[in-house]
């Protein structure tokens, strides 16, 4: 009798499982049939704007089906991640999201959804290079410069960020313990409010991508230190990096995923992640960002592997700056 139970169990065990694939499947060929929402949780204005709105559009081409951008940035990033966490699993909400990705989770203590847990990763899209910047009144040329003035200045120099726990609050924290100096952090809701302060006078140092940099650098309102990626920028070939002026290893270097609530059926997932590594080879994409990015593209759990490992390389500087943030009402 046991046998025949479980032949039946497992039979519609069988049936269940062929049935949501058959589910998955077809919701995946009729996908996307009205537009898409893709939250940024950044202010407009930033390297992520110019970035995603090419995706979008890219894939509205591909999908033949509109993909829209829509900005919710403040509270460090939380409030446009939390919003796409909450959203229906139909992959008709997605998340464009940064490198802040992987901080979020480890520095904010209230969080409402686990913001790992709940979010599935789709692509990951590009990295890019980036600059770090002072102002003109700064006076330094070169990291031996800026380290000197600094350290004769402690905590008089303001370190411009785009939120409290991101990338940048780190990678300033990280400068400060590799060059030995303090500095001031000023947090903005993102780099389109952080840059007229920058430009003003009122933060003094913040990296930035090059897209957002080297106008700024050109026109002189700002001043490079070097580039603040690993290795050097063909736009600037003489250049040094920070690493070469004495700091090997520290870097910035931001990149840009795309995930979706944890649910959405694999088959949506999976169409996604094809069609978007379609938009990273697209050549009038790569004709676009190529000068300053490195256009990726990759599974889903490439793109997971992507963010334990930066969890993990942040992890410790968290916790020995005791980073902990709360959500503002």
């Amino acid at each position: 009798m046991s046998y025949f139970k479980s032949a039946i169990g497992c039979a519609l065990a069988a049936t269940m499982v062929s049935t949501a694939f058959a589910q998955g499947s077809g919701a995946a060929a009729n996908y996307p049939s009205r537009p898409v929402t893709m939250i940024a949780p950044y202010a407009p204005g930033a390297a992520t704007d110019t970035e995603g709105r090419l995706f979008a559009g890219k894939l509205s081409e591909f999908l033949v089906q509109q993909f829209l951008v829509d900005f919710k940035p403040g509270g460090g990033t939380t409030i446009g991640q939390i919003m796409a966490a909450r959203a229906a699993p139909d992959g008709y909400t997605l998340l464009l999201m940064s490198a802040a990705y992987p901080l979020v989770p480890q520095t904010y203590t209230d969080l409402p959804v686990d913001l790992i847990k709940s979010l599935a990763p789709i692509s990951l899209m590009s990295k890019r290079s980036a600059l770090l910047l002072v102002h003109p009144s700064v006076p330094a040329k070169n990291m031996a410069e800026f380290v000197a003035y600094a350290k004769a200045n402690p905590d008089a120099l303001n370190f411009a960020t785009a939120g409290p726990g991101g990338l940048q609050h780190l990678t300033g924290l990280w400068l400060s313990s590799v060059t030995g100096t303090k500095m001031t952090y000023i947090h903005y809701k993102g780099t389109g409010s952080l840059m007229p302060d920058m430009i003003a006078g009122r933060s003094h140092i913040t990296p930035t991508t090059f897209s957002t940099g080297m106008p700024l650098v050109k026109s002189g309102k700002l001043r490079p230190l070097g580039v603040a990626s690993l290795v050097r920028n063909a736009q600037v070939p003489d250049m040094p990096t920070i690493a070469e002026q004495g700091y090997p290893g520290w870097e910035y270097t931001t990149w840009l995923g795309i995930l979706a609530p944890v649910q959405t059926p694999a088959a949506i997932i999976n169409k996604l992640s094809s069609e978007l590594n379609r938009v990273t080879r697209a050549p009038d994409i790569v004709q676009r960002l190529s000068a300053e990015t490195q256009l990726i593209g990759s599974t889903p759990d490439e793109f997971r592997k992507h963010i334990a490992l930066e969890h993990e390389r942040w992890r410790k500087l968290i916790q020995e700056n005791n980073l902990k943030f709360e959500l503002q009402n």
